[in-house]
């Protein structure tokens, strides 16, 4: 654990009756319908395979129709405006391949959607993306510019050329049920609203109920945020869930219980893990810590918590002891990972660990609403 545990906290801890070494069995509380887990491949773009995840998601709630949505038109695009930002901010500002749920939404609003097989990106390698080409010469173009500003080159026809050579040109028209659209007209089709779209954190040193910008690495478009009490953040989550809107989560993902492999996270007292040695303890049922608002922003304060991870919960799930899990869809292939490619991560971790989540507004209880004065 990153310094969180003190003498207190192991006193004060929530029981999962760990006494017996026993593999955890999980009932379905709620469960919404996702399409397949993908593999993001070596590249840092989970921000738009679990938000492209969660718009699918969406149209079906809407249409009732599967689509694949291509996570790589969201990418390029927002390349474009990250390239932007970093010129015109002369250099001082984040340039990475992260972003966040929203810059996705972002995307939609300018550029509309399109479907994986009109945009697949250039993925090689039987489908694995591997971004790490195509970064490194859009760093270097970046950068270059910042350095030299007066040359004659356009930046933003450099940039388009980078992106046209390693992803494609992108689509103006394309063909979906024997009709044809353009990007805007095919998100219009798909009821997806980008205004309708919130994002939800909890950390005190923002008012609540108010929005903010969260000061967070990968926030280079300042996207705002609600703030809301710890309880009512979780709250709402399980609210949401409880009427089938499922959301994007942030979270971080550099624990030790945080294990892909095993398809599960969860934040067990300090002594547990000294005791197993952390051998297959994602496996057993264990004691967690209790979560305050208090150390979840102590651990925001110190980097425990950083902004590593966006994933898709899609369900809620309880294990033999009545303990809450969420069921959330990763974006790191089904081969060797437990669960499906899926995780399930405890309320404790999701409590302490998450960053924020992005979901549709009506997923928000009246009470909430009101109090983010939300319409």
């Amino acid at each position: 654990m990153k310094n969180i545990i003190t003498i207190t906290l192991l006193f004060f801890v929530i029981f999962s009756f760990a006494q017996e070494n026993k593999s955890a069995k999980y009932t379905t509380i709620y469960e919404i319908k996702a399409t397949k887990v993908k593999d993001q491949g070596k590249s840092g773009t989970c921000w738009s395979f679990s938000t492209s995840s969660f718009i699918e998601t969406e149209i079906f709630r809407k249409k009732s129709v599967l689509v694949d949505i291509s996570e790589i038109y969201a990418v390029r695009n927002t390349y474009e405006r990250k390239a932007m930002n970093y010129i015109l901010r002369q250099g001082k500002a984040q340039f990475s391949q992260g972003s966040l749920a929203h810059d996705v939404i972002n995307s939609i609003r300018e550029n509309g959607l399109v479907l994986e097989n009109v945009y697949s990106g250039g993925s090689t390698n039987q489908g694995i993306h591997n971004h790490s080409k195509v970064f490194a010469v859009l760093d270097s173009v970046v950068k270059s510019y910042v350095k030299n500003p007066k040359q004659k080159i356009s930046w933003q026809e450099t940039i388009n050329h980078v992106l046209d050579t390693y992803f494609g040109k992108k689509p103006s028209l394309f063909i979906y049920n024997d009709k044809e659209y353009s990007p805007k007209s095919f998100q219009k089709e798909m009821g997806i609203n980008p205004d309708d779209y919130i994002t939800l954190t909890s950390y005190t040193h923002h008012p609540f109920y108010q929005k903010f910008i969260l000061e967070i690495p990968d926030n280079f478009s300042n996207g705002v945020m609600y703030n809301l009490p710890l309880d009512e953040y979780m709250e709402t989550i399980d609210y949401a869930l409880s009427k089938g809107y499922s959301m994007v989560l942030d979270t971080d993902a550099s624990e030790k219980t945080f294990s892909a492999n095993e398809g599960k996270a969860f934040l067990p007292i300090e002594d547990v893990l000294l005791a197993t040695g952390n051998k297959d303890i994602t496996n057993q049922v264990q004691k967690e810590i209790i979560v305050t608002q208090e150390n979840r922003q102590q651990e925001f304060y110190n980097y425990a918590t950083t902004d590593d991870h966006l994933m898709h919960i899609t369900g809620l799930l309880k294990d033999v002891y009545g303990n809450k899990f969420y069921k959330v869809k990763n974006s790191w292939g089904v081969e060797n990972k437990g669960n499906g490619g899926y995780m399930y991560i405890s309320a404790a971790y999701i409590k302490m660990k998450s960053i924020s989540v992005l979901l549709h507004k009506d997923g928000i209880s009246k009470k909430i609403r009101d109090k983010l004065t939300l319409r």
